[in-house]
Parts: C-alpha cells; sequence; structure tokens
C-alpha cells in the first residue's frame, strides 16, 4: 500500500473563523505539506491544503476534518499516488 498526496478545499461556516486556528486543528489528525489561503467573495476565503495519507481512501480523512470547530464543508480537489 503506498501514500497519496490529497488536494482538499476547506470552506469555514464564516468569514469570522480563524482559519489559521482551523489549520492548526487539522494538523493533530493528517501530515499537511502545504496550505495556503484562497479569497472566495465578500471577504469569505477557503483553506486549501495538500496533505499526505496511506492509500486507503480519502472518506476518513473528509471525516475527521468535519469534525474540526468551524469547518462547513470539505471538498477533494483531487488524489495522486506518490
Amino acid at each position: 500500500m503506498g501514500k497519496v498526496a490529497i488536494s482538499l478545499k476547506i470552506m469555514p461556516e464564516s468569514p469570522e473563523i480563524d482559519l489559521e486556528k482551523v489549520k492548526n486543528e487539522i494538523s493533530k489528525t493528517v501530515e499537511i505539506k502545504d496550505s495556503r489561503l484562497e479569497p472566495i467573495a465578500f471577504g469569505l476565503k477557503s483553506l486549501k491544503l495538500l496533505v499526505v495519507a496511506a492509500d486507503i481512501g480519502t472518506e476518513a480523512i473528509e471525516a475527521k476534518i468535519r469534525k474540526v470547530p468551524g469547518v462547513a464543508d470539505v471538498t477533494v480537489e483531487s488524489v495522486t499516488l506518490i
């Protein structure tokens, strides 16, 4: 079983959510290789993450991230075998 690089887009519940705190909470459950903020509209930003995980599917990772306070939605943008 190999490892995969997963590109994720995390949407906060509101523009007031501190995405740095969200990122720190997420880093406790998955290995973050890269992150950046992407402006959406009206002050709302999404958190883009590149994480590395075992090649067992993304459902478990998505479920863990959705439990983080302040996270409204998680979208997998791409998955690449490394």
